[in-house]
């Protein structure tokens, strides 16, 4: 919190310095850079439709911003949803400053441009990415590989696709490619990320950054064939435990449990989330809409929310911040503040196996029995497994209510 305390107070310092008119964001499309490791630059695409809007870009992902406050010649962007925010000041028309997460002591230096592609391009393309990517991440890394899918779709230099683990996906991703030189980025407020690859027809080899933060190696080859394991056979009660349960605070201090009389007789939907966490934020579109739907027909949703904000009264302002702007009816509960480390979720959870994602739905049925556990959740991002997921939810979700 130190260095996010000393960057604010530069920024105020000069704001109160400054004899200047206030500028305003004017009209037009930005090319934004964050600084990440290894000097590399990860860019994404804003347009300023007023001097109070904009709207952020990957791929066919649109992000409405319209939380714009302006201090003298300082301009504060609060990214929608999560805590995440831009601190900067104009400099001959464009930004420089930071991109700030308080409760993970997180700057990232940023700035803009005016009227630049997302990535700059050298070379005409020597490879061509398009189609399904076997990947593993941090490999021969004890403790930390795992396996992704990547999916590609490619035209000319411009590339577009996702990236799916067995936790949910790495969202839009956008980029180029720059002769055999693989560049994909994607920044929605919570994540920023960054893709840079050397490409062969079959094979990639290279690099994922997170922020400024974290970086990992990764490699990759072309199989049409390969598939994640089954997402409903990753989490699962222990044998110990015959019921899933749960005892949390919601907003006004209440403890909600499973065995209150709302949920009594009725096909429940416990999912496990973060404010934080846009995989979860996809979900809880879904979920929201579906429960506005369907809560007239003995159905139930409640979340338990595993939050690293600092405080227990900034947990619950990030809840019933996401609630408001989703539209979220069902409750979400606080089940822990400080840290979203999944040991410790599943210590607040001990029926389960383990915590292995954010998020995770338990679906309990009419008598209390957990008749499936679904880890991770494939979003709009990823096509046809968002659709299939969608099909199966409501067919299963039916099966219960029917029973």
């Amino acid at each position: 919190m130190q260095k996010v305390s000393l960057f604010l107070s530069l920024i105020i310092l000069v704001s109160c310095n400054s004899e200047k008119p206030i500028q305003k964001l004017k009209p037009g499309t930005y090319r934004a850079v964050l600084q990440v490791q290894d000097n590399k630059e990860l860019p994404f695409i804003f347009e300023v439709e007023t001097d109070s809007t904009l709207t952020i870009f990957n791929a066919e992902e649109k992000i409405f911003v319209d939380e714009i406050e302006y201090r003298n010649d300082s301009i504060f962007i609060k990214l929608p949803f999560y805590e995440g925010y831009i601190a900067a000041i104009f400099e001959s028309g464009n930004l420089k400053g930071n991109f700030i997460k308080e409760s993970l002591d997180l700057i990232v230096p940023f700035y803009t441009e005016k009227n630049k592609e997302r990535f700059l391009v050298t070379s005409e393309p020597s490879q061509n990415m398009t189609g399904n990517w076997e990947m593993i991440f941090s490999q021969n890394i004890e403790e930390d590989e795992y396996i992704a899918k990547g999916v590609f779709s490619q035209d000319g230099n411009k590339i577009t696709g996702t990236i799916r683990t067995k936790t949910g996906d790495y969202r839009f991703l956008e980029g180029v490619m720059d002769g055999n030189q693989m560049k994909l980025s994607a920044f929605d407020g919570a994540h920023a990320f960054l893709f840079t690859a050397t490409v062969t027809d079959s094979t990639l080899q290279g690099v994922f950054y997170s922020g400024n933060h974290f970086q990992e190696p990764f490699v990759a080859k072309r199989n049409d064939s390969f598939e994640l394991p089954n997402p409903n056979t990753l989490t699962f009660l222990k044998k110990d435990y015959d019921a899933f349960a749960f005892s949390f605070p919601d907003v006004q201090g209440d403890i909600i449990s499973l065995t209150d009389e709302r949920f009594k007789n009725k096909v429940v939907l416990v999912q496990i989330m973060g404010s934080w966490c846009p995989n979860c934020l996809d979900e809880s579109k879904y979920y929201a809409e579906f429960y506005k739907n369907n809560k007239d027909k003995d159905f139930e949703i409640v979340a338990l929310a595993f939050e690293y904000a600092k405080t227990k009264e900034k947990a619950f302002n990030s809840i019933a911040r996401m609630k408001d702007r989703v539209g979220i009816d069902y409750p979400i509960l606080l089940a822990q503040f400080g840290s979203s480390n999944k040991t410790k979720a599943q210590e607040k959870l001990p029926m389960l196996n383990h915590v292995l994602s954010y998020p995770t739905t338990i679906f309990v049925d009419k008598k209390g029995v957990v008749r499936k556990i679904h880890t991770g959740f494939n979003g709009p991002a990823t096509g046809d497994k968002y659709v299939s997921f969608q099909e199966e939810f409501k067919d299963f979700v039916n099966q219960l209510l029917k029973e």
